[in-house]
């Protein structure tokens, strides 16, 4: 029982400190002041912008082709024979210069017609110097026979003679007459005969002309399919010759790159007739060809030659044609090799630089719309139209004014109205003026 009691106040002793905490935090409370509020202004959001510059822009379109030679000779046999003489530099890859002896055929056979020739013309020749004398002969010998017939018949007249003189007299005059009119012929025959004989030793002197095959111009051995001793036949393929002077590439650009080329000029007048003529002089189409090498790029200066006759219906791009005068005069050893058949390069077509023209950054424009910064900082949107786009830039046609604060800074949630805090990205700037400038 007393145990019960000494339990029951020992748990009436925790109130009285309770209490006593109570009554401090009760005075601590009082002491204090409440917190000040303030209210909250509205929120600036920190971006990047540009002022739209007027930019002379130079438009490009890009495209891609192999390199090939300009002209291409295929070294056919124009006669048969054995083939008894080799360049020993004839061999693929190999350049030799014009007029070089690349290969001999055997010459026998044609030296021996043309031989054979020469001697019928000869033969000819005394021919006609025997009937021309012959001819002379024979013609006095009818004076003469007419002379005779004649002298007979007055002696018939008078009696003297028999009518059967007079006709061996005749017969002689007539075989006489026969005779001349047989040489007058055969002198009349020898001209043909004689060009006869010229043509066919023009024949033989072609042909041994062609028993020898020299380079037309300077040329790169490629295929070559001869070798010494081989006989060879009419019309067989030896080697080809790829003409180191001019080389050309077909590259390929899709017609929404071509397009800018040529969009904005009004004034453009074209002769179809005279189109390869007149595009670099009127547009100034300016191809530039490079070449990637991984850590360098080579490039060669060129020249628009054509366009091609069709698209390519798979890719819906067209082959502009652009050449290169001496490409091998142009090589700088570890910057530029020399242009060879087979290299896949980029051709780049420069035209002359356009009015003065808005030139923003393509990813500022989104949806057809660009974000500019008012006088006020805050945010509008403005609905601008594209006249065309080149790489990362877009040329605006209208929507924009020159001067224009364009956000090229990501902004998300972007609302109409709100407030900016703009800065100038003087980088961005610098790379649009360098576009400007043609860089």
């Amino acid at each position: 029982m007393i145990a019960q009691q000494r339990g029951r106040w020992r748990k009436l002793l925790i109130f009285p400190p309770m209490v006593v905490g109570v009554l401090v935090l009760l005075w601590m409370a009082e002491g204090r002041q409440p917190p000040a509020t303030a209210e909250r202004g509205e929120l600036a959001r920190a971006v990047r912008v540009i002022e739209a510059p007027l930019l002379a822009l130079i438009p490009k379109a890009e495209g891609y082709g192999p390199v090939r030679p300009a002209r291409v000779w295929t070294a056919v046999a124009q006669v048969a024979g054995r083939v008894v003489e080799i360049h020993p530099r004839l061999r693929d890859g190999e350049i030799l210069p014009e007029g070089t002896l690349l290969v001999r055929i055997d010459p026998t056979d044609y030296e021996l017609a043309l031989s054979q020739a020469s001697a019928e013309l000869a033969e000819l020749e005394v021919q006609e110097r025997n009937a021309e004398a012959s001819l002379v002969i024979e013609e006095r010998n009818l004076n003469l026979a007419r002379q005779d017939v004649e002298r007979k018949r007055k002696l018939v007249e008078q009696g003297t003679a028999s009518q059967s003189s007079v006709d061996e007299a005749e017969r002689v005059m007539l075989s006489t007459r026969t005779a001349v009119q047989i040489l007058r012929n055969t002198l009349a025959l020898i001209p043909a005969q004689r060009r006869v004989l010229e043509a066919k030793a023009a024949r033989a002197r072609r042909d041994l002309e062609r028993t020898e095959i020299r380079a037309p111009f300077t040329l790169r051995v490629a295929n070559l399919g001869v070798e010494a001793h081989q006989y060879v036949g009419v019309g067989q393929d030896l080697f080809e010759g790829d003409d180191v002077a001019r080389v050309e590439i077909d590259a390929q650009f899709a017609l929404s790159s071509l397009r800018r080329l040529f969009i904005g000029r009004p004034d453009l007048k074209l002769d179809i007739a005279r189109l390869a003529e007149q595009l670099p002089k009127i547009v100034g189409l300016d191809p530039l060809v490079r070449l990637d090498l991984g850590n360098h790029v080579a490039e060669w200066h060129a020249e628009f030659v054509r366009f091609s006759d069709n698209v390519d219906p798979q890719t819906r791009t067209i082959a502009v044609v652009v050449a290169v005068d001496r490409p091998f005069d142009k090589i700088k050893p570890g910057y530029r090799p020399p242009l060879s058949k087979g290299m896949f390069v980029q051709v780049v077509l420069r035209a002359n630089s356009q009015a003065p023209r808005l030139v923003i950054p393509r990813n500022a424009i989104r949806n057809g719309t660009v974000y500019v910064v008012d006088a006020d900082d805050r945010l509008r949107r403005r609905a601008v139209q594209v006249l065309f786009t080149q790489g990362p830039y877009s040329v605006i046609a209208s929507g924009l004014a020159p001067g224009e604060r364009v956000v090229v800074s990501d902004l998300i949630p972007a609302v109409s109205g709100m407030l900016l805090r703009p800065h100038i990205d003087e980088q961005l700037g610098a790379e649009l003026r360098a576009i400007g400038a043609g860089a």
